[in-house]
């Protein structure tokens, strides 16, 4: 199976339902959802039925026009603004979650006033604004990231930024499928499992070896002996939310990636969407962290509880890489290094 001929996320034909391929199947199931409630949206964003920041946003706003799409006329604008609150609370970490909420709720605020079609049709148009936008961010990423590759080269990546976590092409495996399109071979990739729901196995190993590529998975704790080996030339990573100062929220196990490769002279790249970036925190110690339940760690994937009954678990979603281990941030608009405010400033920030 080609992953980019994979959707996972869009619209249905006749504008009736969210479609998206159910991630918590993967790889051994590949089967689609069609939604149209906000709840079962919720559900599906919360439950990690879609996944990844930029994926995440795109579900997020056909969300928000489906509740509309399906609101009485009257009550256009109540449902609307109902289903933005309830989902901004499926995951707190993911700002492309709110960035999408937030054009949504101008498009409604220009749209007001309009008869309910063209409502209607307005935040449809935007929503698949956002989608196509994604979709060519996506590819601005990749062809930054390309120029990074040679031929041969080994690539570490955490967790899944693929296509999978974004609308086509994915943001930390986006150079990757540019580097496929360009015809260089020999590419290796390595995907670390990431624990505890397995990203990394069970999707970008799954994305990776789908096309073609030379594809090797490894736990988490295996990757200072791999860079030890000499196998890993440059490591790329997605992010959820990015600090003014450069500091990058990504999948946790993420900063011990990071504090591995700087000690093995390894570059890190953090790929990310500028909307990804937030201006607004100063330093990532600002970044709400999301603590998921338990069971993901102690019997989520065992056929046996695999810990003893009342232990106590600490289960972060995601961690904070700081800035000085990040050796550039990729995004659309190129690559910033270090001092990276005025490098996002640059970019219109």
């Amino acid at each position: 199976m080609d992953p980019l001929k994979i959707d996972t996320v869009k619209l249905s034909p006749d504008g009736s339902a969210l479609v998206i391929i159910d991630q918590t199947l993967l790889p051994n199931r590949v089967e689609y959802l069609s939604l149209t409630r906000t709840e079962d949206i919720f559900e599906a964003i919360r439950s990690l039925r879609v996944r990844g920041a930029p994926a995440i946003g795109v579900a997020a706003g056909f969300g928000a026009y489906l509740a509309a799409k399906y609101a009485p006329d009257e009550e256009i604008e109540e449902r609307f603004y109902a289903a933005c609150d309830d989902l901004a609370g499926a995951r707190p970490t993911a700002v492309n979650l709110f960035y999408a909420l937030n054009r949504m709720k101008k498009a409604m605020e220009r749209l007001s006033g309009n008869v309910p079609s063209a409502v209607r049709e307005g935040l449809r148009a935007e929503a698949q604004a956002i989608m196509d936008e994604d979709i060519a961010i996506s590819r601005a990423i990749g062809r930054h990231g390309l120029a990074l590759l040679r031929p041969g080269m080994g690539i570490l990546t955490h967790c899944n930024a693929g296509t999978l976590a974004t609308a086509k092409y994915g943001t930390a495996l986006a150079p990757v499928y540019a580097a496929l399109e360009a015809g260089m071979e020999g590419l290796r990739v390595y995907c670390d499992e990431t624990r505890p729901l397995l990203q990394g196995a069970r999707l970008s190993a799954f994305e990776m070896l789908s096309a073609g590529v030379d594809t090797t998975l490894l736990c988490d704790n295996m990757a200072s002996s791999l860079m030890k080996e000499g196998k890993v030339d440059i490591i790329f990573v997605g992010c959820d939310r990015v600090a003014a100062n450069g500091d990058a929220a990504n999948k946790i196990g993420t900063s011990a990636v990071a504090i591995l490769a700087k000690h093995y002279g390894i570059p890190f790249y953090v790929c990310a969407p500028s909307s990804t970036i937030d201006m607004s925190l100063t330093s990532g110690t600002e970044i709400p962290i999301e603590h998921r339940a338990p069971e993901e760690v102690t019997e989520l994937w065992y056929e046996h509880r695999m810990a003893p009954e009342g232990v106590k678990v600490y289960n972060p979603a995601f961690d904070v890489t700081d800035a000085e281990l990040i050796t550039g941030i990729i995004s659309e608009h190129g690559i910033a290094e270090a001092p990276y405010g005025p490098a996002f400033r640059g970019w219109g920030l």
